[in-house]
C-alpha cells in the first residue's frame, strides 16, 4: 500500500542481483495483469457466470487489475531505480493510487467471505439477504472507505507526521508518511477487522463442509467423504492462508510505522513486505476464480477460442445423443431398475430416475441446482452408497 524507500541496503548494487529482482517482478506484474483481464474476459463472455456472487470476484479482478496496470509499474521502476523521478505532485497521486486500490482489493475480499458465509449458513434465504440493492451498495462502501483512506486522507494531511525525519532525504523518495492515528485506523479498517471476521466465515464454512462429510461417511461412502473433506480443507486453507501470508507482514510494519515512525523500519525488509502484500492481487484470480467449476470451464472455452453458446451448443448435442443411445440399450431393464430419491432439505422427498450425474461430490450448501424453480434448494441424489449432486455450480470442492 505504501511506496517503498530507497534500497540503499538492498542488494541491487549487484548486477546478478538487480538482474533477478527485475526479472521477478515483471513476472509478477504480467501475472497480476493476465490473470485478473482473464477473469473479467471469462465473466464477460459466459452468461452463465453472471450472478450477483461473481459481482465481487469482478469487482476485486477489476481492483486488481487497475493496480497491476497504473501502481506495479511505477513500484518496480522505482525499487529498480531507487529514487523517484516523477515529482512530488504525481508521487501524491501514486501514492494514493497505491492506498486505493489495495484497499479495495482487500475489502473485495471480505465482502466474498461475507457472501458465501450467507449462501452456506442460510441457503434458503440467500435470494433474500443477496439482493442486487445489496451488492451495489456494498460495492460502493467498498470504494468510499478505499478513497478516504487514501486520496482524502493524504492530499489533507491526516497520515503525516509533525516532526521532521533524521533520514537523510538528498536522493528523492516517495513515500507514505504514516502516523500513529492513521496507522491504527488504516490498519484496523483495512486489515485486522476484515481477517477477523474472515476467519470466523471460513471456519464456519469449514465446520458445514466437515459435517457434511460426517453424513456421507455414515451412509456408507467413506472415499467421497475423504476426498470431499481434504477437498474443503486444501480450499480453504489456501484462500485464507494466502491472504494472512501476503498482508499480515506488511500491515504489521505499516502499524509499527505509525508508532515508532516512517523511518523506523529497514528499507529493505520493508520492500520485501511490500511485494509481498502485492503478490495477492497475482493469486486472487486462481484463488477465487480457478477453483469454481464454471470459471474453470469458461477458461477452456476462452483458451479454446471458442464462444460459449457454441460450445454450449455442441455439449447438448452430444448429451442428447449419448442419452437417445443408453436409453435404446437399457430399454429392456427399465423395469428391473430402483429410482433414485432426491432428498430436499425442506424434509420431502421425489422420484428420479438413474443416470443424473456423473461423478461424486461433497459441496457445500451455496452449490445449488440449476434446473429446479427455486435456486435455493438443495438437492442430493442418494444410492445405497454414494451421494451425487445435481448439475450445480459448486465453488470449490466439487
Amino acid at each position: 500500500m505504501i511506496s517503498n524507500g530507497t534500497g540503499s541496503s538492498f542488494c541491487l548494487d549487484s548486477p546478478p542481483c538487480r538482474i533477478t529482482v527485475s526479472v521477478v517482478l515483471t513476472v509478477l506484474i504480467l501475472i497480476t495483469i493476465a490473470g485478473n483481464v482473464v477473469v473479467c474476459l471469462a465473466v464477460g463472455l459466459n452468461r452463465r457466470l453472471r450472478s450477483l456472487t461473481n459481482c465481487f470476484i469482478v469487482s476485486l479482478a477489476i481492483t486488481d487489475l487497475l493496480l497491476g496496470l497504473l501502481v506495479l509499474p511505477f513500484s518496480a521502476f522505482y525499487q529498480l531505480s531507487c529514487r523517484w523521478s516523477f515529482g512530488k505532485v504525481f508521487c501524491n497521486i501514486y501514492t494514493s493510487l497505491d492506498v486505493m486500490l489495495c484497499t479495495a482489493s482487500i475489502l473485495n475480499l471480505f465482502m466474498i467471505s461475507l457472501d458465501r458465509y450467507c449462501a452456506v449458513t442460510d441457503p434458503l434465504r440467500y435470494p433474500v439477504l443477496i439482493t442486487p440493492v445489496r451488492v451495489a451498495v456494498s460495492l460502493v462502501l467498498i470504494w468510499v472507505i478505499s478513497i478516504t483512506l487514501s486520496f482524502l486522507s493524504i492530499h489533507l494531511g491526516w497520515n503525516s507526521r509533525n516532526e521532521t525525519s533524521s533520514f537523510n532525504h538528498t536522493i528523492p523518495k516517495c513515500k507514505v508518511q504514516v502516523n500513529l492515528v492513521y496507522g491504527l485506523v488504516d490498519g484496523l479498517v483495512t486489515f485486522y477487522l476484515p481477517l477477523l471476521v474472515m476467519c470466523i466465515t471460513y471456519y464456519r464454512i469449514f465446520k458445514i463442509a466437515r459435517d457434511q462429510a460426517k453424513r456421507i461417511h455414515h451412509m456408507g461412502s467413506w472415499k467421497a467423504a475423504t476426498i470431499g473433506e481434504h477437498k474443503a480443507t486444501v480450499t480453504l486453507a489456501a484462500v485464507m492462508g494466502a491472504f494472512i501470508i501476503c498482508w499480515f507482514p506488511y500491515f504489521t510494519v505499516f502499524v509499527y510505522r505509525g508508532l515508532k515512525g516512517d523511518d523506523a523500519i529497514n528499507e529493505a525488509f520493508e520492500a520485501v513486505v511490500l511485494w509481498l502484500g502485492y503478490a495477492n492481487s497475482a493469486l486472487n484470480p486462481i484463488l477465487y476464480a480457478t477453483l469454481n467449476r464454471d470459471f474453470r470451464t469458461a477458461y477452456q472455452q476462452l483458451f479454446r477460442c471458442r464462444p460459449a453458446s457454441h460450445n454450449a451448443q455442441e455439449t447438448s448435442l452430444r448429451s442428447n445423443s449419448s442419452q437417445l443411445a443408453r436409453n435404446q440399450s437399457r430399454e429392456p431393464m427399465r423395469q428391473e431398475e430402483k429410482p433414485l430419491k432426491l432428498q430436499v432439505w425442506s424434509g420431502t422427498e421425489v422420484t428420479a430416475p438413474r443416470g443424473a450425474t456423473d461423478r461424486p461430490c461433497l459441496y457445500l450448501p451455496e452449490c445449488w441446482s440449476v434446473g429446479l424453480t427455486h435456486p435455493s434448494i438443495h438437492l442430493s441424489i442418494h444410492s445405497s452408497a454414494d451421494i451425487y449432486p445435481l448439475p450445480t455450480t459448486c465453488w470449490a470442492l466439487c
